[in-house]
């Protein structure tokens, strides 16, 4: 398709923004406005939609409605089109499952066991209904928060300690309880789901589930150095970027920190460690350079993969550098503007950025996901204005949780 060319950074980040924008509103599902899980980038998909793909979705709609790509009531309408959807949807103990029928709001096992409650994809729900709720402040927006306040409260993170334990859990189904037996542990892409589980007003975890849970795992240490920098958490060489965006797109990582780390300088070093990598390219893989890395989990050749050092495949997720914009403005936009202006006509589409690509096997997938576009969408946006992070950080829930917990943040002061 036809690229207009941007003479200035900012340009360019309004229209990446405003273009990806189209995959949640022009591609959202017809019934319920939710997000679709993935499509095709010629607009073909199904009924499936994806709770954490929707949940950044609607983050999205409050960077539109801010930025003018729709009207304030047009953003206001969808999203209340969503969150009564919700309401009516499944929901088990208040937890929704990860995937859903978009017409029906019936779960779509993920898999055989998984037929029940995702605490993770509800995390991410949690925190854009907050960001909702402090947007849209409006005389007319009442009905809009009080629908994103209920849904919130309703969630009982409590539950999902599986009667008191010491960690959450991150799925339970009515048919198989706790047969998935999946405990919530880092360093991952999961913080989010700790932070608003002390920060319930109705269904809070004590603060020891986040001290002897979350932090009672083999990988949530590190303090090794790779390619000369230090990275005090998470498994070899960082695992996939996404650990740096899902939980960040409204808890701002500037200046966070508790006992175990400055979440700033772990942020920071995992993007820098698996851009290191790309230019090191240790198997040699074409394209790979300073302006074309970021390993993430994304469709890859002959299927979906969480890549990252360790499991490097040859295959480049836009979303990973271009969605790291916060952390390394320079070398991320170095990256964005490589893959719109030198490779765009492989790599753009209708909805934005393809979902990844191997140069060396001469792959470009034809699809976009939800939980790849959003985070794009976002960080851009917390790079250029901050909104999201700000939004988030002022729910007075948000901040009791993170003082419970033992935070440190310039907006607990």
């Amino acid at each position: 398709m036809d690229r207009p060319r941007h003479a200035t950074d900012d340009a360019l980040l309004e229209y990446v923004q405003r273009q990806t924008f189209r995959y949640f509103w022009d591609f959202g599902h017809p019934v319920s406005g939710l997000a679709r899980d993935r499509g095709t980038v010629d607009g073909t998909g199904n009924d499936v939609v994806a709770i954490g793909g929707s949940a950044f979705g609607l983050m999205v709609m409050i960077v539109a409605a801010e930025r003018g790509f729709v009207a304030r009531a047009d953003a206001v309408a969808r999203i209340g089109l969503i969150l009564d959807f919700l309401e009516r949807a499944d929901r088990f103990h208040g937890v929704f499952p990860h995937f859903m029928d978009g017409a029906t709001g019936r779960v779509v096992p993920f898999s055989p066991k998984d037929d029940g409650g995702d605490l993770v994809e509800t995390a991410f729900l949690a925190q854009a209904l907050l960001c909702i709720r402090q947007y849209f402040i409006g005389d007319g927006e009442a009905g809009l928060r009080a629908a994103a306040d209920r849904l919130w409260r309703a969630i009982d993170w409590n539950w999902y300690t599986r009667g008191g334990g010491d960690v959450l859990y991150w799925h339970w189904s009515p048919n198989h309880d706790w047969g998935m037996n999946f405990l919530i542990r880092g360093w991952n892409e999961c913080l989010i789901a700790y932070v608003l589980a002390a920060a319930s007003p109705d269904h809070a975890i004590a603060p020891e589930v986040y001290h002897r849970g979350w932090t009672d795992s083999p990988t949530f240490r590190n303090g090794r150095t790779y390619y000369d920098i230090e990275l005090p958490l998470g498994p070899d060489r960082g695992g996939p970027l996404f650990f740096t965006h899902y939980s960040f797109l409204g808890l701002d990582p500037r200046g966070l920190r508790d006992r175990y780390a400055d979440y700033w300088v772990q942020n920071l070093a995992h993007v820098r460690i698996n851009r290191a990598h790309c230019i090191a390219n240790p198997k040699g893989y074409k394209g790979y350079g300073p302006d074309c890395w970021g390993l993430t989990a994304s469709d890859t050749v002959g299927g979906y993969s969480a890549h990252d050092p360790n499991n490097d495949r040859g295959v480049i997720s836009p979303t990973a550098a271009v969605s790291s914009l916060p952390y390394t403005p320079a070398e991320s936009m170095a990256a964005l503007r490589h893959f719109y202006d030198d490779l765009g006509d492989r790599l753009w589409s209708q909805f934005g950025f393809i979902d990844g690509f191997s140069e060396t096997a001469d792959w470009y997938a034809n699809t976009a996901l939800a939980i790849d576009q959003g985070p794009i969408i976002v960080m851009i946006e917390n790079h250029r204005s901050g909104l999201l992070w700000r939004l988030f950080m002022a729910a007075p829930e948000v901040r009791t949780g993170l003082r419970r917990l033992g935070f440190e943040s310039a907006h607990l002061t």
